[in-house]
């Protein structure tokens, strides 16, 4: 498995980067190669990704969610093996920090390449750096789902 970290500072509440991010329908907005997601139940979601031309599809769990806290997942069917968990912490009553987990399981030659050249590293900055974008111009979430896990 492989591993990423990495984190971007959001300047809303973190009640407002929490809300948004569980909205998972509107990820394709700011993450480059998700075309779809499908909420299934409160817990399942189904992706759909085209990365670099290569299209997946899976299913993922929701494994833990704490309001304003954190959300974890792992995938539970499909052509993508990946866990992961995002934190929010509060820097300030109008900041927030967002620190992104991510285990995934590169399939085939050209998925080990671009692992061990830092592609995915490089892509999940953008992804939040597109998050930033998009709540920031935003000011307010899309919606919210507050239930726990």
């Amino acid at each position: 498995m492989s591993h990423v970290e990495e984190y971007v500072e959001v300047n809303v509440p973190v009640r407002t980067a929490y809300n948004q991010w569980t909205q998972f329908e509107e990820f394709p907005a700011f993450m480059e190669g998700v075309e779809r997601i499908d909420q299934r139940t409160d817990t399942l979601t189904h992706w759909v990704t085209n990365v670099n031309g290569v299209g997946r599809e899976f299913d993922a769990q929701i494994t833990e969610q704490l309001p304003d806290q954190r959300v974890a997942w792992t995938t539970v069917g499909g052509e993508a093996r990946q866990s992961g968990l995002v934190t929010f912490q509060p820097i300030d009553a109008t900041t927030t920090k967002v620190v992104l987990h991510m285990n995934w399981a590169p399939d085939g030659l050209a998925e080990n390449a671009a692992d061990k050249l830092g592609f995915i590293k490089r892509q999940v900055a953008g992804d939040l750096k597109r998050f930033k974008l998009f709540i920031e111009s935003r000011g307010f979430e899309t919606g919210a789902w507050r239930g726990e896990v």
